[in-house]
């Protein structure tokens, strides 16, 4: 059985965010406690693992997520990891349906080598800042903050402009113990070449991930966030501190496209096999 490194949102390796893929044979997920252990061993942000499923149903594949330290319910990068590895490997072409616990999602492989993802957009309702947030994220001045919904789970808040999502340096212990999973940090671009539109950055430190380079499922809320704001349903986020991806998002009323290219790192065996 093979696992693959794939950076997702991303043309070259070692940018964007890397995802652990495992592609099973079998026409079920093995045990819960296998997959979170391959995960916790991958050490990535999200591990995906996908089956095939039998022809004529509403998925293709099923498709399930796990970070070092738990499942979660909804990822874009690891979705388009294991998107771009159906494709290169050639068990896949086209659009592909994926059986999730967030519904089915589709990827659709486009012309000049990219992906385009099909997910549902966030539902946002303005909150009060926890002061551990605002603690946690340095006292950054912060515009506004927003509950992404059950889908999400995080916290969207707006800061007073690029540099200070840039400098954000923060203490992951007073952002651990939100109700929700993480929060979101965003800004909008004032980037001279017009590159990007949003600037963003996402912290998880309660599913075992500090800093996620590049958070897909994010961009469900910061696309009608921002939508709003931009007057306009197209844009581009650059995400990321170390490490940075490019995320193409096109707003559709109750769906948002998010569009990104992938490559492969690494190509392994797994050695312990179920």
């Amino acid at each position: 059985m093979r696992i693959r490194i794939v950076d997702a949102f991303s043309t070259r390796p070692f940018t964007g965010n890397p995802a652990g893929v495992v592609v099973l044979d079998a026409d079920g997920f093995p045990s819960v406690r296998w997959m979170q252990d391959v995960a916790r061993e991958a050490n990535q942000s999200e591990t995906a693992f996908a089956h095939p499923l039998p022809p004529g149903g509403e998925a293709d594949w099923a498709l399930r997520w796990f970070t070092p330290t738990t499942e979660v319910a909804m990822c874009g990068h690891a979705t388009l990891a294991t998107a771009h590895v159906l494709h290169t490997t050639g068990k896949a072409t086209g659009t592909v349906r994926f059986a999730t616990r967030s519904g089915v999602l589709t990827t659709t492989a486009n012309d000049d080598a990219t992906f385009t993802m099909d997910f549902p957009t966030a539902r946002l309702t303005p909150v009060k800042v926890p002061l551990s947030v605002t603690r946690g994220l340095d006292s950054a001045p912060i515009r506004c903050a927003y509950d992404t919904g059950p889908q999400v789970g995080d916290l969207l808040v707006e800061l007073a402009d690029e540099e200070s999502v840039d400098c954000l340096s923060p203490d992951f212990a007073a952002l651990a113990g939100q109700d929700g999973r993480g929060v979101i940090v965003t800004a909008r671009a004032d980037a001279a070449d017009g590159s990007y539109d949003v600037r963003t950055r996402c912290f998880f430190p309660d599913v075992g991930i500090d800093e996620d380079p590049v958070t897909g499922s994010a961009h469900t809320a910061l696309a009608p966030f921002w939508a709003a704001r931009l007057g306009r349903s197209t844009l581009t986020s650059l995400q990321g501190g170390d490490r940075t991806g490019l995320v193409h998002i096109q707003l559709r009323g109750d769906r948002t496209l998010l569009t990104g290219s992938a490559v492969t790192v690494i190509d392994g065996e797994l050695l312990d096999t179920l």
